[in-house]
């Protein structure tokens, strides 16, 4: 399996970004998708997973301001950030295979990508 994250760049407090996902290697239409981050010296961080019937859940920080979907015709999931903060300054992977643990929390099972850098200035 191979990811291939995109979209990061530079913005402002306020803006907005939109992150794509491209996965290869195998199919993932009944996998549930998602996204997570690491800023740096701190811990990956889950962010956001849609199961395989579109169902969408997101780390508490999201509050309303992040929307994950998915286009399995295209092997493709996608992260719309908005109302973006200096905190949420941070490298962004994709990874395809999520597992729900108890507690409401997502472990990542799958092979992670490069990861795509986002950054928020003030």
């Amino acid at each position: 399996v191979q990811l291939q994250a995109s979209g990061g760049g530079m913005v402002q407090a306020g803006g907005s970004l939109r992150l794509s996902c491209a996965a290869s290697g195998g199919t993932f239409h009944e996998n549930t998708l998602g996204w997570y981050r690491q800023a740096p010296g701190k811990q990956r961080l889950f962010v956001a997973a849609i199961t395989r019937d579109g169902t969408a859940n997101y780390g508490d920080f999201v509050k309303g301001r992040f929307t994950i979907t998915r286009d399995d015709s295209k092997n493709m999931h996608y992260l719309q950030m908005d109302s973006l903060t200096v905190d949420d300054t941070a490298v962004y992977y994709c990874n395809v295979d999520l597992r729900p643990m108890f507690g409401g929390v997502w472990f990542a099972v799958g092979s992670w990508g490069q990861g795509t850098l986002v950054t928020v200035s003030s």
